[in-house]
C-alpha cells in the first residue's frame, strides 16, 4: 500500500527486455535507497514494482507482461523522470489516500492551463473507469494522489498546487501525455459489495431497498 505522496522523482535509467516482460534499472533521486530491502515495494509512476537488485543510487525491478500492457512503464524512454514512493508503514502518516499501486488503466491529458500558482489539467480516463471518479473524491495520477475537482462522462479536472508541481513529474504535463491511473480502492470495493448474485437471491448483498429498510438513507 501507498499514500500517493511522492517522495521523490528519479530517472529510468534503462529498460532491458527480457522475454516478454522487462527489467528496469532506476535512479533513485533524493530517496533514501539506504533503508530499501530485496522484496521492498516501490511505486514507479504509480506502479508497485518490486526491488530485485539495489544499486548505489537506485534499484532494480522487473515488470510482467500484464503490467507492461495496463501501464506506460513500457513506453517510457531511458532519462525519463518518474515519481518514487516507498510502501506505507505503520508509522507513516497518510497524507494522501489509500493507493495500492495496481493501475487500473491508461489515460492522457487533455489540456492545461494556469491559474494564479496553480496548474489546472484536465485528463480522460478509460471510459470503464468513469463511474468510479467523483467530485471532491481521490485519484491517483502516476502514482500522485489527487483531488477530483470536476467530472464531465469520462474526463475530470485536478488542480496542482506549487509544491506538487515542483516535486513531481506533473510539471512536465502536456496535452497528449499519457498517464497511470488508480481510481480509489474504496469506490471499486464498494461496487462488489452492491453487486447482487442474481441467479441466488437468497446469497443477499447491499442495495438501495436493504439500506433503506435499515435505516441508512433518509426520507
Amino acid at each position: 500500500m501507498f499514500t500517493g505522496i511522492i517522495e521523490s522523482v528519479g530517472t529510468l535509467v534503462s529498460t532491458e527486455r527480457v522475454g516478454g516482460d522487462a527489467r528496469l534499472r532506476v535512479s533513485s533521486g533524493d530517496l533514501d535507497i539506504g533503508a530499501v530491502r530485496l522484496g521492498d515495494s516501490i511505486a514507479t509512476n504509480g506502479v508497485c514494482l518490486t526491488v530485485t537488485g539495489l544499486l548505489e543510487d537506485g534499484f532494480i525491478a522487473d515488470a510482467s507482461r500484464e503490467t507492461l500492457s495496463r501501464t506506460t512503464l513500457g513506453e517510457l524512454k531511458p532519462g525519463t523522470a518518474v515519481n518514487l514512493e516507498r510502501a506505507l508503514t505503520l508509522s507513516k502518516p497518510l497524507g494522501g489516500h489509500l493507493v495500492s499501486g495496481h493501475v487500473d488503466g491508461v489515460g492522457r491529458v487533455l489540456s492545461r492551463r494556469t491559474e494564479a500558482r496553480s496548474v489546472c489539467c484536465t485528463l480522460e480516463a478509460p471510459a470503464a473507469l468513469a463511474k468510479y471518479i467523483a467530485i471532491k473524491g481521490s485519484i491517483c495520477v502516476d502514482g500522485i494522489s489527487l483531488t477530483v475537482n470536476q467530472v464531465t462522462g469520462n474526463h475530470f479536472a485536478v488542480n496542482i498546487v506549487p509544491h506538487t508541481l515542483g516535486e513531481t513529474t506533473v510539471s512536465g504535463f502536456k496535452a497528449g501525455t499519457r498517464v497511470n491511473i488508480e481510481v480509489d480502492l474504496l469506490a471499486r470495493y464498494l461496487e462488489r459489495l452492491l453487486l447482487v448474485d442474481r441467479s441466488n437471491p437468497e446469497a443477499g448483498g447491499i442495495t438501495l431497498d436493504s439500506l433503506a429498510r435499515q435505516g441508512f438513507l433518509g426520507e
